[in-house]
């Protein structure tokens, strides 16, 4: 064998079995073991965003890494935006980056760049292999990392003799420790502050936020009166119809501040204390009200799942019934389209086992609502704020589970940046609806311009937050890479739009043209992000109220 075939065998031994690519020169060899190894299946993007970002959706869905294959530096640069929203969910990647041949570095050819320095952004793990002999190990030890805990990004750097020299040596898969649960003291530290009276909270990340976890995190909230939040951003929630409703602390941090007002304890499950998304001018960024104690039941390298049935246990709950999401759909939307009618159309028909890629900014911020008492789906969130996630993070998932219906939503602007993730959903034939809020603005913009205190509104800083001229025409572009495409301008056009996506296979695009999302939001609808206006702070009070119609 030679490094590259060697390095794939090593691959699929350990579980990795999807590699999602955008290679060049130096990855010739890799390419060409592809053939040797049928247990591997290979997806090309055409831009390593999708492909970072493919392999990120793959890893939330299915519970173990892909593998990515980019080009030198220049490629890991490309990428770099998906995998950090990787980073931040913890999810395991392994990130395979190639590299000009040992004795082709000394020369500083046009593409020679320091990949390590590039790939430690995203990558605690970072190895360059230096012989064909040592590849297979260092793959292997990159597969222990990133399957953690936590999960993270770990880069193997490829050099093309290393790959295309003989002596290749397939390596064991890594021996993985479990996970261990909280410890006797931080139960009956938790223990108390849950049975001592006190305003107490419940926040849950990462895999605290999956069924099994959920319901016991019900059960504790049922025996001592909890509340349970969840992280703004989870990397994947489960929630819908007989599953604990788990509230999401909110993106806008005088909103959060407000959830958490008069908590006097707050537990920590597989997240951290929560903190503002931006700093602002004479705002908080620690949001963990004054004076609140702050215990971490299981940190990210603890098993979620076991402390908190460990808890659920020690606290005498196993007995108890959870409170759980009743079923209810809202009625199908009718009318002018906005983007509340679009989240309403999916919560009216979002089928069984669905997973939505949610990055549709402010025209989503009705679909939780909508969507509480649908029948019981996967959520994956923009976990570190780098946007251009839902397309690739949808093929990822697609391809982790093809028996469930994936549904991409993201804004326009947000969507122009991988929106060649819809060529590679149509090669492979993916089950994959993508809706884009085509409201002609980057809306959140508009809304951070008054946040920070910025005196902008003149013609030439409102442009920038524009999308109109020219305006994108996202069905003409999503016909044109092979994704049947639609246009939909009322409610009745989507409803129908969608109805007809999900029933037919293969993938399929809905631009949903909708004004301003904050332009169309009712006041009577705001209690479902936190309560009414009046308990908000007098500033974004006058924010939201700048931005909403009579």
């Amino acid at each position: 064998m030679n490094g590259a075939q060697a390095l794939m065998k090593t691959l699929v031994d350990a579980g990795v079995t999807v590699c999602f690519t955008n290679p060049g020169t130096s990855e010739m060899h890799f390419v060409a073991a592809l053939d040797h190894e049928p247990r591997m299946r290979a997806v090309l993007a055409l831009f390593e965003g999708v492909a970072t970002g493919a392999a990120d959706g793959y890893a939330r869905m299915a519970d173990k890494p892909a593998a990515t294959l980019l080009h030198l530096g220049c490629g890991l640069g490309n990428g770099l935006a998906n995998l950090h929203n990787a980073r931040k969910g913890k999810v395991p990647i392994v990130n395979i980056v190639g590299d000009h041949a040992t004795h082709h570095v000394p020369y500083d050819a046009q593409l020679q760049s320091d990949i390590e320095t590039v790939a430690r952004n995203v990558s605690s793990w970072v190895r360059t292999s230096q012989s064909t002999e040592a590849l297979c190990r260092d793959a292997s030890e990159a597969i222990g990392a990133a399957m953690g805990p936590p999960g993270q990004v770990a880069t193997l750097i490829l050099p093309a003799d290393v790959s295309w020299s003989e002596g290749g040596v397939p390596a064991a898969p890594p021996v993985l420790q479990p996970a261990p649960c909280a410890d006797d003291a931080v139960m009956a530290e938790v223990a108390q502050a849950l049975r001592s009276g006190r305003k107490t909270a419940i926040l849950l990340g990462g895999r605290a936020l999956r069924a099994p976890a959920l319901m016991a995190a019900g059960r504790i909230a049922a025996q001592t009166g909890a509340k349970l939040f969840a992280e703004v951003f989870p990397t994947r929630i489960e929630r819908g119809a007989g599953l604990p409703h788990v509230e999401r602390v909110a993106y806008l941090a005088e909103l959060a501040s407000v959830q958490l007002a008069g908590y006097e304890h707050l537990i920590l499950v597989d997240a951290k204390a929560p903190v503002s998304f931006f700093a602002y001018p004479g705002k908080k960024s620690y949001l963990v009200p004054e004076g609140c104690q702050v215990h971490t039941l299981a940190g990210f390298t603890q098993d979620a799942v076991g402390s908190l049935e460990r808890l659920s246990t020690h606290l005498g709950a196993d007995s108890v019934a959870p409170v759980l999401q009743e079923a209810v759909r809202p009625d199908r939307p009718r009318g002018k389209l906005t983007a509340e009618k679009v989240c309403k159309a999916i919560g009216h028909l979002l089928p069984e086992r669905a997973i939505i890629v949610d990055e549709a900014q402010t025209s989503g911020v009705m679909l939780p609502s909508f969507t509480r008492g649908a029948p019981h789906h996967d959520v994956i969130t923009l976990t570190g704020g780098a946007i251009g996630q839902s397309l690739p993070n949808a093929v990822g998932a697609a391809i982790a589970c093809p028996d469930r219906p994936v549904l991409a939503l993201c804004g326009d602007g947000s969507a122009m940046y991988t929106i060649q993730a819809l060529w590679t959903m149509a090669r492979e034939k993916l089950n994959v609806t993508t809706v884009i809020f085509n409201n002609r603005s980057y809306a959140i913009l508009n809304v951070e311009l008054q946040r920070v205190g910025a005196t902008g509104k003149g013609e030439k800083a409102l442009s920038q937050l524009d999308l109109n001229n020219p305006g994108v025409d996202f069905v003409q572009m999503g016909n044109g890479m092979g994704v049947h495409s639609v246009r939909a301008t009322t409610a009745e056009e989507f409803a129908n739009a969608l109805e007809y996506a999900l029933r037919s296979p293969g993938p399929h695009l809905i631009e949903a043209v909708v004004p301003n999302a904050f332009s169309g939001l009712k006041l009577k609808l705001l209690p479902h992000v936190l309560g009414s206006l009046d308990k908000l702070p007098q500033g974004l009070a006058r924010v939201i109220k700048s931005k909403v119609a009579p």
